[in-house]
C-alpha cells in the first residue's frame, strides 16, 4: 500500500512513517520546514520528503491511503485537494491504534512534560532485559538512534500525547492507545491552543483512565495534586505511586541527583548512576521502572539498564565546546520545564555563568499563557536573551522586569548570536531551549565562536 503522511517532519508523524515503512507499506510524505532530528532520520531512513504543501505531491505520490497530522488544519492546500478528491485519510493516532497496537501490550507514557524521556527509559529497560520492544517516541533516544520500530511482540511502548489527534478527531491522541500499563507523569495547563482550561485537558487523562483495563496498571506521580483529582473521577485499575512513601522513592546521592538510591515501599531496590541530571530524571525514572516491573522485568534488572541509558537527543543535549564555552540544546517550552533544566544544569556546574537563550515559539507561549511565571523560571540564569515572535501580542516586559536586568529581548536569530559571540567567555554554559529549529541557532553559533 502507498501511504503518504501529511505533516511527515513531526516528531509523532516521522515514528509514524517508520512504522508504516517497516510493516512493507511504499511511504512518502510532505512537510514544510522540517529540521533535526526528524529531518536527519527521514533522510537516513531512505523516506521520501516533498517539501511544502502542494497540492500536486498527491499526483506524484499516488496515495493509497493519506496519513493527516494534527498540526494540519481545513485550509491548508493538501487537506483541501485530500477533501475534493475524495481520498481515503486517517490520523496518525488511528492508524497506529489500528495497524500497530492491536493484539499487544501497550505501554503508554502520558503527562505534560517528561513523556519522552520516560518513554524512552522504559523501552530501553526493556531492551535491556531481551524483550525487544516496539515503540513510538517523540524525540530520537540514543540508545536506539531512530523515534520508532515495530519491535518484537507483545510489547509496545508509545509516548502518549494529549494533544488533539486531527483537524476531524478533536479527541487527544492517547484515547486511542488503550495502553495495559499507564504512566501519568505529571498534569499541567497546556496547550491553550485547543484546551480552554486545564479541566478540559483532566477530563481527557480520565478518558485515557478509562481505557486501562482491570488487569493493566496505572503508575502515577503521588506529587501531583491534579492526577489525584483525575483518579477521584474514577478508577478501575490497580495504582502505584511514586515520589510517596507507600509506593516508589528516590533519594539523591549528590546535589546534581546523578546518582541516587531507588526504594519501593521503604525497601532498598539498589542504586542509578548515570549521565542525567535533576530530580525530575529521577521521577522519570521510578515510572519507567515501575511500568516495566509490570511487564515482568524484575527491578534489578530495570536499574542496570538505567545505569547504561543514554539521554534523548534535545534533552539538555551538548552539541559543542568552543574555548570552554559550552553550548546545550533543550525541548523545555513550559515554565516547568524550563525551571527543571535550569536547577539541574545548575546543580552541574556550580557557580559558572549560565547564558539562557529561550525562543518562545509554542501556541501557548505565544498567547501569553505563561506571561506571569516565564521570568520565575528563568531565575537560575545569569542572563536571558528572549526571542520575539514577529506576531507576539503581548509585553515580554513582564518576563525582562522579573529577571530585574537580566534578561534582554530580541528580533533576530542572528542578533542574538551576535550577542552570545561578543560576550560568553572560557566557562559559560549556553543553554538553548526551544520546541522548535530556533534558526539552526546551536550550529551557526559554534561556528561564530570559532572564528
Amino acid at each position: 500500500m502507498r501511504l503518504h503522511i501529511l505533516g511527515i517532519g513531526g516528531t509523532f508523524m516521522a515514528g509514524v512513517a517508520l512504522l508504516a515503512r517497516d510493516l512493507g507499506h511504499e511511504v512518502s510524505g510532505s512537510d514544510a520546514g522540517v529540521y533535526p532530528p526528524m529531518s536527519t532520520q527521514l533522510e537516513a531512513q531512505g523516506i521520501r520528503l516533498m517539501e511544502g504543501y502542494e497540492a500536486a505531491h498527491l499526483d506524484n505520490a499516488r496515495p493509497d491511503l493519506v496519513v493527516i497530522g494534527n498540526a494540519l488544519s481545513r485550509g491548508n492546500p493538501l487537506v483541501e485537494a485530500v477533501l475534493d478528491r475524495g481520498l481515503r485519510y486517517t490520523s496518525g493516532a488511528q492508524w497506529v491504534a489500528e495497524n500497530v497496537l492491536q493484539g499487544r501490550w501497550v505501554l503508554g507514557v502520558a503527562g505534560t512534560h517528561g513523556k519522552t524521556t520516560t518513554a524512552s527509559m522504559l523501552a530501553w529497560i526493556l531492551e535491556h532485559a531481551g524483550l525487544a520492544p516496539g515503540f513510538l517516541i517523540g524525540g530520537v533516544p540514543e540508545n536506539f538512534g531512530v523515534s520508532a520500530r515495530l519491535g518484537r511482540e507483545p510489547f509496545f511502548v508509545i509516548e502518549a500525547d494529549e494533544y488533539d489527534t486531527a483537524f476531524f478527531d478533536k479527541r487527544s491522541k492517547f484515547v486511542h492507545y488503550r495502553p495495559r500499563t499507564a504512566i501519568l507523569n505529571n498534569l499541567e495547563y497546556d496547550h491553550a491552543d485547543i484546551f480552554p482550561d486545564l479541566e478540559a485537558i483532566a477530563r481527557q487523562f480520565h478518558h485515557l483512565v478509562r481505557t486501562v483495563p482491570g488487569s493493566g496498571l496505572l503508575v502515577v506521580n503521588a506529587r501531583d495534586n491534579h492526577l489525584s483529582e483525575v483518579l477521584a473521577q474514577g478508577c478501575w485499575t490497580p495504582v502505584e505511586r511514586f515520589g510517596a512513601e507507600d509506593g516508589w522513592m528516590a533519594a539523591p546521592r549528590n546535589p546534581e541527583a546523578s546518582r541516587f538510591q531507588v526504594l519501593f515501599r521503604g525497601q532498598d531496590q539498589g542504586e542509578v548512576s548515570w549521565d542525567l541530571l535533576g530530580a525530575h530524571n529521577m521521577a522519570n525514572a521510578l515510572a519507567a521502572i515501575a511500568a516495566a516491573r509490570h511487564a515482568g522485568v524484575p527491578v534489578k534488572t530495570a536499574l542496570a539498564a538505567l545505569r547504561k541509558f543514554r539521554n534523548v537527543k534535545r534533552r539538555l543535549e551538548v552539541r559543542g565546546s568552543v574555548r570552554g564555552i559550552t553550548v546545550y540544546d533543550d525541548f523545555a517550552h513550559h515554565p516547568t520545564a524550563i525551571a527543571a533544566t535550569l536547577g539541574a544544569l545548575r546543580a552541574r556546574v556550580g557557580n559558572a555563568r549560565i547564558l539562557a537563550v529561550l525562543e518562545l515559539r509554542s501556541n501557548t507561549m505565544r498567547m501569553g499563557v505563561h506571561r506571569d511565571t516565564l521570568g520565575g523560571a528563568l531565575a537560575l540564569a545569569d542572563k536571558v536573551l528572549l526571542l520575539r515572535p514577529v506576531d507576539l501580542n503581548w509585553n515580554l516586559d513582564r518576563v525582562t522586569g522579573a529577571l530585574e536586568g537580566r534578561g534582554r529581548v530580541y528580533a533576530t536569530v542572528e542578533e542574538i548570536i551576535g550577542v552570545l559571540a561578543a560576550e560568553a567567555r572560557p566557562d559559560d554554559h549556553v543553554l538553548i531551549m526551544s520546541n522548535g529549529g530556533f534558526g539552526n541557532i546551536h550550529t551557526r553559533l559554534l561556528e561564530r565562536l570559532r572564528t
